[in-house]
């Protein structure tokens, strides 16, 4: 968004958010195609005949793209450190709540991987960073 004139071209993050969602969408069709096209026609008769299907396919949609909408927003008011400081906090915490719910053993491999996420989380930018830029993202400018 440096770019001279592109701010005022694209209005705001929501539309730099929309034309990226379209993109990543008409790229990634083709390869669809090439590896899933041969099903096509299963799956519009698993579409029309179980609703569960097409409901948790609408659902996971609009659940994708509440989240990725939400994270956009998230960068903007704060900055993109203080985003993938929170994610790799929410991976660590979705980790450990879903072995909880599935009632898995935490075996020395994922204990490991739990550790080295918390070790990221711990060895991230300094508090006092984090800290400022929050500061300075609430605090409005002059531009």
């Amino acid at each position: 968004m440096t770019t001279p004139g592109i701010k005022d071209r694209l209005g705001n993050v929501g539309n730099q958010f929309a034309i990226t969602m379209i993109l990543s969408f008409l790229l990634s069709l083709p390869v669809m195609i090439v590896k899933e096209g041969a099903k096509w026609g299963e799956f519009c008769s698993i579409w029309q005949t179980n609703p569960i299907v097409s409901f948790n396919l609408i659902a996971s949609g609009l659940w994708f793209y509440g989240y990725n909408e939400l994270a956009t927003m998230t960068i903007k008011k704060t900055n993109a450190v203080t985003q993938s400081v929170a994610n790799t906090a929410k991976r660590v915490i979705v980790i450990i709540g879903v072995a909880i719910v599935l009632k898995e053993s935490l075996d020395p491999i994922k204990l490991l991987v739990i550790f080295l996420l918390l070790e990221n989380f711990a060895n991230s930018p300094p508090r006092a960073a984090l800290s400022a830029s929050v500061v300075s993202s609430s605090t409005p400018s002059s531009t």
